[in-house]
């Protein structure tokens, strides 16, 4: 009795050591978070309350910037258009990345260089590719517009960035080249955690393929698609280059996403202060979006 109450004071000590130690560690990290997230998030939203022009002094406008995002037809249209267009490009990623993971999962010869070749544009620079498929769409010197018309899918030269469906498709393809291998990994990861003892019993009980993937495979690869689909699905809202580079928001400023339209707010016509609204607006729905992540990668945790 007596060695266990003189054991507590001293104990005590130990942990506030380690807890301060442990404050000590994160610190710097800390400190980055606050100068470069914190503050600024805070500086746009005193932003968004003013009307805070490039030269002059700004006024208090309280929430009309707020108030105003829901009667600005541009916005709400930069806003259907983002959505359909996260909508086609996250079906589009997924629909080749998981075959691909599929194929790159097994061992089989030459692997390695075909996850290395699969996953080598994710290193090239969004810009870069925006711009390598730009060339590669140029009705004169690409490469795209004599390969369609050679293959009998057009009678002749075509700009793939003159309509709004070409570039609408144009740049889906782009992105999907670009991302579907970095998906592709973050799929290989779930695949490869799977229990060979589990996948070996469905095969001995005799589960075909198809009953393997769908009762066995998908389940298992709950948390990691869903990890997969909230990042495409983060990424595609705050697309911005590919539009800028590749279509500067055309045809007949059709293609202009939220990001864009903010720059353009903020940029362009240097509406500051609606700007910084609308990217709290914008800042919002990602908040909303993760904690829809965290839901979808902790629902069933809680399960005996």
């Amino acid at each position: 009795m007596t060695s266990t109450q003189t054991a507590g004071p001293h104990r005590r000590p130990v942990r506030r050591k380690s807890g301060y130690r442990g404050l000590l560690y994160i610190a710097p990290a800390m400190a980055l978070v606050l100068v470069f997230f914190v503050l600024p998030v805070l500086f746009t939203v005193w932003m968004s309350l003013h009307k805070w022009p490039l030269l002059g002094q700004p006024t208090w406008s309280g929430l009309q910037n707020y108030t105003r995002m829901f009667s600005d037809i541009r916005f709400l249209q930069a806003l259907t258009f983002t959505a359909k267009y996260t909508f086609f490009v996250t079906i589009a990623i997924f629909a080749v990345a998981f075959p691909l993971a599929l194929f790159v999962e097994r061992h089989r010869p030459f692997i390695s260089f075909y996850r290395t070749a699969i996953f080598l544009p994710v290193v090239v620079g969004l810009a870069s590719a925006s711009l390598l498929w730009v060339w590669l769409a140029n009705v004169d010197s690409g490469l795209f517009g004599p390969l369609l018309q050679r293959l009998g899918l057009t009678s002749g030269k075509v700009n793939l960035l003159a309509t709004f469906d070409a570039a609408f498709l144009t740049v889906i393809a782009m992105v999907v080249w670009k991302i579907a291998g970095f998906t592709m990994i973050i799929l290989v990861t779930g695949l490869q955690a799977i229990p060979t003892e589990l996948t070996e019993a469905a095969r001995i009980d005799g589960a075909g393929r198809w009953q393997r993937f769908r009762y066995l495979t998908l389940p298992l690869m709950r948390r990691t698609i869903a990890l997969a689909l909230i990042l495409s699905v983060t990424g595609s809202i705050l697309a911005f280059d590919q539009f800028y580079i590749m279509t500067s928001g055309g045809p007949q400023n059709r293609m202009i996403s939220v990001v864009y339209y903010i720059f353009n707010q903020s940029f362009v016509s240097f509406n500051l202060g609606y700007g910084a609204a609308l990217s709290i607006a914008l800042l919002a729905i990602l908040v909303a979006i993760s904690v829809v992540q965290l839901w979808l990668l902790r629902v069933g945790d809680e399960r005996p």
